[in-house]
């Protein structure tokens, strides 16, 4: 049985390994996507108690909401899932700007119940800051949809400690998700620090790197999608990555488990880390996930993680 946790301090409870769905309908960040695959790993999910979902407008675009909603629609359940979704882009033409207006945010939070087929979001974020509009004012928008019942939490996502800070001026904000994993420890410095103060729930993205912390990739690999331009990629310094991870590789290998469960374990160490977003493109992938449940490491497992990656 799993023992689901409570995202910070909303009254969200959620099994600590979520679902990162950007390769559920996600056609402009993955080619060659199968619909009928991304549905099959939602149910895949819900199936087997992982009821956290993760999505934005920008997967698809739109396409990734809409299938979600097309399986809570045919399960009929909709308090089975938490969902949460972002939104901030504006297409002007072919250009995408970011808009955190009141007024801009309050027409994506109604066009994504409608994609999604509900009446309320669990978590709605910022997807990424905008230039012009006050962080406190943004999140006073959200405030607003929140006392309407039309969203159930506030996030926002990618801002930089001081726009937390101002949009958390009036200690709305629940959840922050940012870039954070072993090989990119920039949140550490403030961040983490600032969210556990808050009582913020700080939820990482690209917690394995795009793989990379999986320990599944050698150094002969060539990566021709959107792995090819992260830093962590490029050669000199993924192979000095990939000999980090042979090192996580001793510690999964004496618990009988993989470098990715050890790897999530650790995040999950973290006290204002409650649940963690994996993707997964394949169903066998969503319940490996899991896995990383049973993984319980020592005080000096955690600090031996910490020392490789430093």
């Amino acid at each position: 049985m799993v023992k689901n946790v409570k995202i910070g301090k909303t009254d969200l409870s959620v099994n600590p390994i979520g679902l990162g769905t950007n390769a559920v309908g996600g056609h402009n960040l993955y080619p060659n996507l199968d619909e009928e695959a991304g549905k099959e790993l939602v149910r895949t999910a819900l199936n087997n108690s992982i009821n956290f979902l993760d999505t934005a407008f920008i997967y698809g675009p739109e396409r990734s909401e809409e299938l979600i909603g097309e399986v809570l629609k045919e399960r009929g359940n909709r308090s089975e899932a938490v969902i949460a979704t972002k939104g901030a882009h504006k297409f002007i033409g072919k250009d995408v700007v970011f808009d955190n207006s009141p007024a801009f945010l309050k027409k994506e939070v109604e066009a994504s119940l409608k994609r999604l087929q509900t009446d309320y979001i669990d978590v709605y974020y910022i997807h990424f800051p905008d230039k012009d509009t006050p962080k406190d004012e943004a999140v006073g928008a959200l405030k607003q949809l929140k006392d309407e019942g039309k969203i159930r939490a506030i996030g926002v996502s990618n801002f930089s400690i001081e726009q937390l800070k101002e949009a958390n001026k009036d200690g709305y904000v629940d959840v922050y998700q940012g870039e954070y994993n072993l090989l990119q420890r920039d949140a550490e410095k403030e961040l983490l620090p600032y969210t556990t103060e808050q009582n913020i729930s700080f939820i990482p993205y690209f917690p394995l790197a795009s793989g990379l912390l999986a320990g599944k990739y050698n150094k002969n690999m060539i990566f021709n999608d959107l792995r090819a331009d992260l830093p962590y990629f490029q050669k000199e310094v993924f192979a000095q990555n990939l000999e980090k991870v042979e090192q996580v590789r001793k510690i999964a290998d004496a618990k009988d488990t993989e470098v990715a469960h050890v790897v999530l374990a650790w995040y999950l160490t973290h006290n204002s880390v409650d649940v963690l977003i994996p993707g997964a493109k394949r169903a066998d992938q969503v319940l490996n996930n899991l896995k990383t449940l049973d993984v319980h490491l020592t005080d000096e497992e955690i600090q031996e993680i910490d020392r490789i990656f430093r």
